[in-house]
């Protein structure tokens, strides 16, 4: 549990997201998106050139003060891996910014991948 030095409600407002760790789902398989998204993830759709649709929701967080960042990656999440490597490397790891990709995980008890 966080806990806040000051009960001043503006003072709180401004550390809240500083101490605030944003979690994006991207593991959309996008099945309405049909050849969009035959060999990508939802997210990593481009949109408007070089950019991609989870470069929305990124944007959003750095926007709101958000630089905590987990991307929950699960189909087909190559290129969606390598943008985010590529375009959002950016932030400060010493200032405990980041943008960490948390792929899904295969359990030894079971051969199916996490479903959801």
């Amino acid at each position: 549990m966080v806990r806040f030095e000051n009960k001043d409600p503006l003072m709180l407002a401004r550390q809240l997201p500083i101490k605030s760790v944003a979690l994006i789902l991207a593991g959309g398989r996008g099945s309405r998106l049909k050849d969009l998204t035959s060999t990508r993830a939802k997210p990593a759709v481009h949109f408007g050139g070089k950019f991609r649709i989870i470069d929305f929701a990124l944007s959003n967080c750095l926007n709101s003060g958000i630089r905590r960042i987990g991307v929950i990656t699960q189909y087909q999440s190559h290129t969606l891996v390598q943008h985010i490597q590529r375009g959002w490397s950016f932030l400060n790891e010493e200032m405990n910014e980041f943008v960490d990709l948390l792929p899904a995980q295969q359990r030894l008890s079971t051969e199916h991948w996490y479903k959801g």
